[in-house]
């Protein structure tokens, strides 16, 4: 699986790993915090109803699907003119994202970004600098990626949505898996959620026979995150490997193993 998206909070490394915990057989497949769509990929269904609450991520996944060669094409014309104008480019698609929210401007900026890491301040607008030392993946290159995810998700609904108005029509035999901004680590995600509303949604699918997978706070180092969710609201609870802490090899140059907790109500 080569990314078609980066977006913080990846499930790539143990996208297959949460797969072997799902269900044999279930009706349509609910992800509200869609992100980088890892989770989607690995499991490939036939049905998927999938949100978020950003915007211009929902339009570039919409892109993905239906418009795939344009999408390509507008990367390439991106593409080249950073190559040939330097970083002015990048600071003027920059600009233009921020004024226009252009899903196109958006999948540039995340492919040609420092480290990749999309991220937004308070005002909701992209603000991570260029990779001066990395020129971006090739336009040939993406382009196959995007054709390749394309024709995965075409059984894919994508809303701008709240996670609990995405899965509003989920019924008992649907599977939902859950992927939210995390609850020690805001301000690394687009948005935010009230934790006791989130607790409350959780238990109303309870109610509703749904299924549910749910990736939250685990162990990074030797710091503990886990977060003592109601133990009422689940059944099972395992920890997923998921690599190296990327925020903490960026920032403070060091290497952390990382384990992340994966919470089923069945």
């Amino acid at each position: 699986m080569k990314p078609v998206i980066k977006w913080s909070g990846s499930k790539r490394s143990q996208a297959l790993k949460i797969k072997s915990f799902f269900p044999e057989t279930f009706g349509t497949y609910f992800e509200p915090f869609i992100g980088g769509g890892s989770m989607l990929y690995a499991i490939n269904p036939s049905k998927s109803i999938c949100g978020d609450i950003c915007v211009p991520l929902i339009d570039l996944w919409n892109e993905i699907k239906e418009h795939p060669e344009q999408l390509a094409s507008e990367y390439g014309t991106r593409w080249s003119r950073l190559q040939n104008e330097g970083y002015t480019a990048y600071y003027d698609i920059r600009d233009a994202f921020n004024q226009h929210n252009n899903p196109q401007d958006l999948l540039f900026l995340s492919r040609t970004c420092v480290n990749g890491l999309i991220r937004f301040n308070d005002k909701g607008e992209f603000n991570n600098s260029l990779h001066y030392s990395r020129s971006g993946i090739k336009p040939d290159s993406l382009r196959e990626i995007i054709l390749d995810w394309s024709a995965h998700i075409q059984g894919a609904s994508f809303f701008a949505n709240e996670y609990y108005n995405t899965t509003q029509s989920a019924v008992a035999g649907d599977i939902v898996y859950l992927d939210p901004p995390y609850f020690h680590t805001k301000g690394r995600y687009f948005g935010t959620i009230d934790y006791n509303r989130f607790l409350e949604y959780l238990e109303d699918l309870n109610v509703r026979g749904i299924k549910y997978l749910l990736s939250f706070d685990g162990i990074r180092g030797k710091e503990n995150y886990t977060v003592d969710l109601p133990k009422e609201l689940y059944k099972r609870h395992e920890f997923i490997p998921s690599g190296n802490s990327t925020f903490k090899k960026v920032i403070d140059k060091e290497t952390e193993k990382v384990l992340e907790s994966l919470y089923m109500n069945y």
